[in-house]
């Protein structure tokens, strides 16, 4: 039976992650980064196709009696009682020299307990059975180009039955043994071995180092940092990219088709990334964000791409696994994602206001920097008047998207005003400033409705779209414009799930992205929505609804993308990928927003 999406806790060294279940089992690894093959993949499928479990015997499967995260780390503790004592588990994943390890460090709290690990590899996202043999005391398992060395300090007895790998050693108070896992291409020779006391040691006072650095200090401080710490870990630390998520097809609805890969680095998350960890502190990381964006959007304005892969990959194509069932039956499992072809006019405007944020912030420019710039303006002003897929990359056909046409926009002024702040920049202001007004105007009349008094989705519609709270947000209209409060309330009535959650777009979902099947409230425009009740002079509206979506979060804080109040009561499920980098940014810009004015060092 499959655990819910809201069990798993998150562990990762900056370049992969692992989702680690209230069972103790670990039961979604990519390795050697987030987009690579799993080799457990029980997430998506079931035991045999790849987990780890840690657990007293007898309690294989129930849930832990608690965990937590060791405060401001990724370091995770989960805890046992039983009848014969207490035991605990600490997981974690330090951050690589070479090669990437995995570390569990089984500890007796009280009484004896006997403890049992169970192993089972499958490389290929569950495909693949390894060849398993030992040296030098270790289990090694390799199959193609991955090989998997498994030790314990102490050593413990291992044996191997039905294709897996179990351990068994009983522990008292203070006992401790650990296991370390370790991945490396299977034709280099074996890496050098870690201490996994001294990783622990190391990994904690490390990411307490760098949570220290965090200048927010309001209110669910607690829950900033948490949102920070993920972030960072979803952080592919080589080259500053961050993946929308570690994880591939969990559902937005359960039993559903509408399962996505994110183990890519999104355009459309940049303003909002730079400016999260810009005002909370983390300009080195909002610095290798920056550079990332510029690597991967250089070449020609026409081919730029809505998403990227980790380096800047531009071919992300997408296939389905069939051996794998789905997150609770919700097939089919895609790797890849064909959204990557679409048009989204709107990442013209976020990479250009992204830039413009940088440059404002005192980040230092890069050569071409302005150049590119430029090229991208040239691109609009050819282009914007085409339909294109829009913010949610729908895939029932392209429109006229309110939202896209705005992001042009902001793109327009943005280059004004950067050349207003620098007049030694060679540009094109009039022509800029045509376009601005040019793109305002049309907005003005063909995306907004008077008799409803909002803006609509797309132009001539009479959908709804969350995206169209941003417009303040951007500056195309100030908050106390009669358009803007008319827009959030018509949003917040017309979308709402109750409790101030918004769905991202109408109701008949179906009829704008061409998919069966609905989803859940999406977590980041309720973030969205609590931003723009503030801006309208709803404060404490706003602070009320902000307090509601911290509390969606999970038992160790993480947020997915999306959530559902179940019918019969008042709890909800996590849906969507999970741990969702977009719905933690909402978070930590809402917090920013709300209080960072005076309580922001």
């Amino acid at each position: 039976m499959h655990q819910r999406i809201e069990d798993y806790a998150l562990i990762g060294d900056e370049q992969t992650a692992a989702l680690v279940g209230r069972d103790g089992s670990i039961d979604w690894l990519c390795l050697p980064r987030f987009d690579s093959g799993a080799c457990f993949a029980r997430l998506l499928g079931d035991e045999e196709n790849g987990h780890w479990r840690i657990a007293p015997e007898g309690a294989e499967g129930r849930p832990c009696t608690r965990r937590a995260y060791r405060p401001d780390s990724l370091v995770l503790d989960t805890e046992w009682d039983t009848p014969e004592g207490s035991v605990r588990v600490t997981d974690l994943m330090p951050q690589r020299d070479r090669a990437p390890d995995l570390v569990r460090i089984v500890e007796g709290l009280s009484g004896r307990v006997t403890v049992r690990s169970t192993l089972r590899l499958r490389f290929d996202y569950g495909s693949i059975v390894p060849w398993m043999r030992r040296s030098d005391g270790h289990r090694v398992a390799v199959a193609g180009p991955d090989s998997v060395w498994l030790r314990s300090e102490p050593p413990v007895r291992t044996w191997g039955e039905r294709l897996r790998t179990h351990a068994q050693f009983t522990v008292g108070p203070g006992e401790k043994v650990a296991l370390v896992l370790t991945w490396h291409p299977s034709h280099d020779p074996r890496p050098p071995l870690i201490d996994p006391y001294q990783a622990l040691a190391h990994s904690v006072t490390d990411w307490r180092a760098w949570a220290a650095r965090c200048r927010y200090t309001g209110p669910h401080r607690d829950a900033v940092v948490r949102s920070l710490i993920t972030l960072k870990a979803l952080t592919y630390a080589p080259t500053g990219g961050i993946v929308a998520a570690p994880t591939t097809s969990l559902p937005e609805e359960p039993g559903g088709v509408r399962n996505w890969d994110y183990r890519y680095c999104w355009l459309r998350d940049s303003t909002l990334t730079l400016g999260a960890l810009l005002s909370a502190g983390y300009q080195e990381e909002a610095e290798a964000w920056r550079d990332w964006l510029l690597r991967a959007v250089a070449g020609n304005p026409a081919d730029l791409q809505i998403m990227y892969g980790l380096a800047g990959e531009r071919r992300l194509p997408e296939y389905e696994l069939p051996w794998l069932s789905g997150f609770a039956g919700s097939a089919p499992v895609r790797i890849g994602n064909d959204a990557v072809k679409q048009l989204q006019l709107d990442v013209y405007g976020e990479v250009l206001d992204t830039l413009y944020l940088a440059r404002r912030s005192g980040l230092p420019s890069k050569p071409h920097m302005w150049a590119m710039q430029r090229a991208l303006l040239d691109f609009l002003r050819r282009s914007w008047h085409r339909p294109d897929e829009g913010l949610w990359e729908v895939r029932g056909g392209r429109r006229h998207f309110v939202h896209s046409k705005v992001m042009v926009w902001v793109a327009a002024d943005r280059a004004v005003r950067t050349l207003e702040a620098d007049p030694s920049l060679r540009g094109d202001p009039e022509g800029w400033r045509a376009l601005r007004e040019e793109v305002h105007r049309e907005v003005c009349e063909k995306g907004y409705d008077p008799e409803r008094n909002t803006f609509t989705q797309s132009y001539g519609s009479r959908e709804l779209d969350a995206a169209l709270l941003l417009i303040p947000r951007v500056g195309c209209l100030p908050p106390d414009d009669p358009r803007v409060t008319g827009t959030v309330d018509a949003v917040r009535a017309e979308l709402g799930e109750g409790g101030g959650l918004l769905r991202r777009y109408s109701s008949d979902t179906s009829s704008v992205d061409g998919l069966p099947g609905g989803e859940g409230a999406f977590l980041v425009c309720s973030f969205w929505l609590a931003d723009a009740l503030h801006l309208t002079g709803r404060t404490e509206k706003a602070r009320e609804l902000f307090d509601r979506l911290v509390g969606l979060a999970n038992d160790v804080g993480l947020l997915a993308e999306e959530y559902r109040v179940d019918d019969d009561s008042a709890a909800g499920r996590h849906l969507g990928n999970f741990p969702q980098a977009f719905s933690h940014i909402g978070l930590v810009n809402t917090a920013l927003a709300l209080y960072g004015d005076d309580r922001a060092g």
